[in-house]
């Protein structure tokens, strides 16, 4: 109790400094700067600059740069005079001495960062308490990676880091009124996908259900955001026979900060598809023909009038989250109502994306009134949360064997498009959703397959260069995975995590 106590004052005191003032994105803070720099591409990697940290006020900078640009000097000069560069911290890694999980073990320093302190000028929203980063490029805590991190660190008896991080994400939700993408100022018109109330559970199988009763007054303010309680996200839609789902819905209409010059070339500043390339985004698969109108092309991005089979099964965990917290804390009105609504949108799900004639789960298009005709590895989703009835399992594993499993592991879907979301990339969050959720309905051997030749994979490759991945190519295991807006990172936090949890289970 004196912890908790101690955590509530701190995350209180630690609110009410940073709430004051809503802190602005690069593109607000620096103006033209800002533009000049990412459609310039100084940078190869449009996040570098969006990363940095000004050497005085950034005032200053804009009112020198504007000067500057009227007499012709040179950009990159200017840039490197008045910022610091963001760094990213490497090991030196001899895969001949080490196992894959002893390395691991030993990353979790490595990409450990310690509580932030607020620097002016930064576009990192400090946090309170230690936590995991992915690694590479990705400097600073996700939200939906972080699930597949902690499995990792369960299994290297980390339960404080884990505790930590999750306490950083309920006060990322009480001061900002949601989980960002990213803790990054140019990351809070969105989120992710919601997977705090799996967070809460992972803590809670370690240290008891009572963490269900802490933890929820975030779980509630997870569940207003999603449900437009609290921001005009428009996440809900009401479907023709009054049931309601939701979808994926960034609340700006501009190029990505992060993407900027990527996003301009692929919408020419169309607020519609600039906004839907920022959902894509919160969906974590950005991007995939999952998403895309054609199938192939990335400017035929329609996921705004997509009802996401993953995003519903996640929300229907939360609402039977929020009605464990209030059944723990004898709270009969909010017991009752939570588990009504986790009935009536498991009942959505099954209505809308189920698509019968195939046999498997779908997104479905709510403008056009059609289910989306494609298999991908969100398909497993409603078994991995429990939504799924036995024939429908059954007839998930068979489409996933014939269609998704491939050498390395899972596929992410069957279509190849230079997309980092789709064939031939298998990723980690994936391998962990799909072979829990076989395993859950009875469907083992195909579960084992699937972890085998995922930890397979990823043994090879860190014998071969020392790394474990962001994504890998599970289809040709000869080469590396790829597609994209930028390299394949290494670290790895949820390919590290999700190893951990699949080799204490196969292995």
């Amino acid at each position: 109790m004196k912890k908790q106590a101690i955590v509530i004052l701190f995350t209180f005191v630690f609110t009410i400094q940073l709430s004051a003032q809503q802190p602005l994105p690069p593109d607000k803070l620096y103006g033209q700067l800002f533009t000049d720099v990412q459609t310039a591409k100084i940078f190869e990697d449009g996040k570098t600059f969006v990363d940095v940290v000004p050497k005085r006020a950034a005032a200053a900078i804009v009112a020198d740069y504007a000067v500057l640009k009227a007499n012709g000097g040179d950009l990159k000069t200017f840039v490197l005079a008045n910022f610091t560069l963001p760094t990213t911290p490497t090991v030196a890694i001899d895969p001949t001495k080490k196992t894959t999980a002893a390395h691991i073990g030993e990353l979790w320093e490595v990409l450990g960062r310690p509580a932030d302190q607020k620097v002016e000028g930064s576009s990192l929203l400090p946090l309170p308490f230690p936590y995991i980063v992915p690694g590479g490029r990705f400097r600073e805590i996700y939200y939906w990676d972080s699930y597949f991190t902690m499995l990792g660190l369960k299994e290297s008896g980390k339960t404080d880091v884990i505790e930590n991080m999750v306490d950083n994400f309920a006060f990322l939700i009480n001061t900002y009124g949601h989980i960002p993408n990213g803790n990054r100022t140019y990351y809070l018109s969105r989120s992710q996908p919601p997977f705090f109330s799996l967070m809460v559970s992972l803590l809670a199988s370690i240290k008891g259900d009572n963490i269900f009763v802490k933890y929820l007054p975030a779980l509630q303010k997870e569940y207003d955001y999603w449900t437009d309680k609290t921001a005009a996200t428009q996440h809900q839609v009401t479907m023709p026979d009054g049931t309601i789902l939701s979808r994926y819905y960034d609340r700006d209409d501009l190029p990505r900060q992060e993407s900027y010059a990527e996003d301009l070339a692929t919408s020419s500043n169309d607020a519609a598809l600039n906004r839907n390339l920022r959902s894509g985004a919160e969906s974590g698969w950005d991007f995939s023909s999952r998403w895309f109108a054609d199938n192939l092309h990335l400017n035929t991005i329609e996921i705004n009038d997509m009802i996401p089979v993953d995003l519903n099964s996640l929300l229907y965990n939360l609402e039977l989250a929020l009605n464990k917290g209030y059944c723990l804390s004898a709270n009969v009105e909010g017991t009752v109502r939570y588990s009504n609504a986790a009935k009536q949108r498991k009942l959505g799900i099954q209505k809308y994306c189920w698509h019968e004639e195939g046999g498997y789960y779908a997104d479905y298009n709510f403008k056009t009134a059609i289910i989306k005709k494609s298999i991908t590895a969100a398909t497993l989703y409603p078994l991995f949360l429990r939504v799924a009835t036995a024939p429908q399992a059954k007839s998930i594993a068979d489409i996933t064997e014939k269609f998704l499993l491939k050498p390395g592991g899972l596929v992410t879907t069957v279509n190849n498009t230079g997309q980092q979301w789709d064939a031939p990339n298998g990723w980690a969050p994936l391998q962990w959703v799909a072979v829990t959720g076989l395993a859950e309905y009875g469907h083992k051997t195909l579960a084992k397959q699937i972890a085998t030749r995922w930890l397979t994979l990823n043994d090879n490759v860190y014998s071969a260069t020392g790394k474990l991945m962001e994504k890998y190519n599970v289809e040709d295991l000869s080469k590396p995975a790829g597609g994209g807006e930028y390299p394949s990172q290494d670290g790895f936090g949820w390919t590290n995590g999700v190893y951990l949890a699949l080799d204490k289970l196969y292995r």
